[in-house]
């Protein structure tokens, strides 16, 4: 275990000068494959979860609209790849054992992300809980929320008011037993 959690320390190194080099759509593309999350470029349907396979052009071509963490090893120390990414649109976390609350609150206050992310799905991950949620209310453009088997959330009819007091046009979809 000891090992797996060293790995994934330095699966999510962020790498600042190969943001620099190729851009922050292309360093956090690689970030995420090699965490083994998909990504999805705006203008195409394709997901791209093959590292090898990754798209080449002009720098800047490929910019990601969407993000499927599921199953996948990213956690906090990665999240300094999401500050310049300005078209994610809609991000997935299923089964991220290393999403936790700083996670989510990190999420929300990455200024690119307040403006562009409009859904967000948190699912079976177990290490989040209420303040978690709750932190979400910096996302101000988000529309849809949806959490699902989420057992660190104790009191969901709070947690529900306050997200929707402070964002009023969200969409809120709760499976949470």
């Amino acid at each position: 275990r000891h090992f797996w959690g060293w790995l994934n320390a330095v699966f999510n190194k962020v790498d600042y000068e190969r943001i620099q080099a190729v851009g922050p759509d292309r360093a956090a593309s690689e970030w995420l494959l090699r965490c083994g999350a998909l990504v999805r470029y705006r203008g195409y349907e394709k997901w791209q979860q093959d590292y090898n396979g990754l798209p080449t052009g002009p720098l800047g071509k490929y910019k990601i609209e969407a993000i499927n963490a599921t199953e996948s090893c990213i956690m906090y120390r990665g999240f300094d790849y999401l500050d310049g990414l300005e078209h994610v649109t809609e991000i997935k976390l299923q089964k991220c054992i290393y999403i936790q609350d700083e996670c989510l609150q990190r999420l929300s206050e990455t200024k690119n992300l307040q403006k562009s992310l409009l859904q967000l799905k948190i699912i079976s991950c177990g290490n989040v809980t209420d303040k978690g949620i709750i932190a979400l209310h910096k996302l101000t453009n988000l529309e849809y929320l949806y959490l699902s088997d989420l057992p660190g959330i104790r009191q969901k009819e709070t947690t529900a008011r306050v997200l929707q007091e402070a964002l009023p046009k969200l969409e809120l979809e709760l499976d949470l037993e």
